[in-house]
């Protein structure tokens, strides 16, 4: 597995056909294309060869966000310049929810992609149908190199990549092939907001228990001490927390999670479940209070900063799963808490999902396995 459907220098890019690069595209994504999907491939492809001539670069198409479950429509990488493009084909407005979208995509790659921590990242949004507006070039206030999205149409796109290019005269060049290979690995940044964003609010406000205070005292500092016994004594342990519903394994979970998110202590953590309306919850709720403290203070936080944070401690089980397909090196966490672990598959289930879905033969491992 790659993490990518497709990937090509421009001048190649440039000199393929358009059927040509579909197949390369579909080939990668062959069980989950669809007829809708292959034609907005085609305006893509054909956007890009108009707005990319002369240039030197290289492209992707479908680039995968580490461990976040999502992919770029296009990510291009031009002069170390690298451009994260989400295309709206036959969209004649720039709303605001695709605006996020590709901010979003921008804020993960340069919050958990390794190599993206000191790159120019430049997030635009193309409605190919919308009218053609003046985008100024804008940095963010952070000084992280990242531009605020740039909104643009099929096109202007052209002209949109030049002047990115133009603003910027010396920018350090960004191996495309280390790019691709780069890791899930949260920025020192990122890990200080999700402290910082949990010392101020506690999960029993979101997680219903009817739980014993004390039992989970005890349960929470016993799993600690192991933790501490694991990094000092550099051996790994597996540890079952078991109950009955309502006993508080989930609460137990999160504040384990939490509790131990120093990266540089060695103890960098991540609270796992493949209950994705269950994920989607607790990130919202604790990125909506975040915002509400930072208000309260005069500070103003939009939502995809808040939840970049909270994505540090709280992610999907299968989309870590799917990462470490790619990457064989051992994951970034330390102490990761698997919420329900009593669901993973058995070694027939897990096979045969490999091999319909994810293209891997080989695979010969149960879940718990892996």
């Amino acid at each position: 597995m790659l993490n990518y459907y497709y990937k090509d220098s421009i001048c190649s890019f440039l000199t393929n056909s358009v059927d040509q690069a579909i197949g390369e595209i579909t080939i990668s994504n062959q069980f989950d294309s669809n007829l809708n999907q292959n034609h907005s491939w085609v305006a893509e492809i054909n956007c890009l060869q108009k707005a990319l001539q002369g240039l030197k670069g290289t492209i992707f198409f479908e680039f995968s966000i580490p461990r976040m479950g999502k992919r770029v429509d296009t990510l291009i990488i031009i002069e170390g310049v690298i451009f994260v493009v989400e295309f709206k084909v036959g969209e004649h407005k720039y709303n605001q929810s695709s605006v996020e979208q590709v901010w979003d995509y921008a804020l993960d790659l340069k919050n958990f992609h390794e190599p993206s921590h000191q790159a120019l990242l430049v997030p635009i949004l193309v409605a190919t149908e919308a009218k053609n507006i003046f985008s100024e070039i804008v940095t963010t206030s952070h000084n992280d190199n990242l531009i605020l999205p740039i909104k643009t149409n099929g096109e202007s796109l052209k002209i949109i990549i030049h002047a990115v290019l133009d603003f910027y005269d010396e920018i350090q060049t960004v191996d495309p092939t280390c790019y691709a290979a780069g890791r899930y690995s949260p920025t020192p940044t990122i890990i200080e907001a999700a402290i910082s964003l949990y010392k101020n609010h506690t999960v029993d406000e979101i997680t219903r228990s009817d739980a014993d205070a004390t039992n989970l005292s005890k349960t929470t500092d016993t799993i600690s001490e192991i933790i501490t016994q694991a990094r000092e004594n550099n051996k790994k342990i597996i540890c079952f927390v078991t109950g009955v519903p309502g006993a508080g394994k989930t609460l137990v979970g999160l504040k384990v999670a939490t509790t131990h998110l120093d990266d540089e202590g060695g103890e960098a953590s991540v609270y796992l479940s493949g209950n994705g309306p269950l994920v989607a919850i607790l990130q919202e709720a604790l990125a909506r209070d975040k915002i509400k403290n930072e208000k309260e203070k005069g500070i103003t936080l939009t939502k995809g900063k808040a939840k970049s944070s909270v994505k540090t401690f709280i992610q999907n089980i299968h989309h870590y799963r799917d990462s470490y397909l790619v990457d064989p090196t051992a994951p970034y966490d330390h102490v990761a808490i698997f919420d329900e672990a009593q669901r993973a598959w058995n070694k027939e289930q897990t096979v045969s999902f490999m091999k319909r879905k994810k293209n891997k033969p080989d695979f010969d491992h149960s879940e718990p396995e892996f």
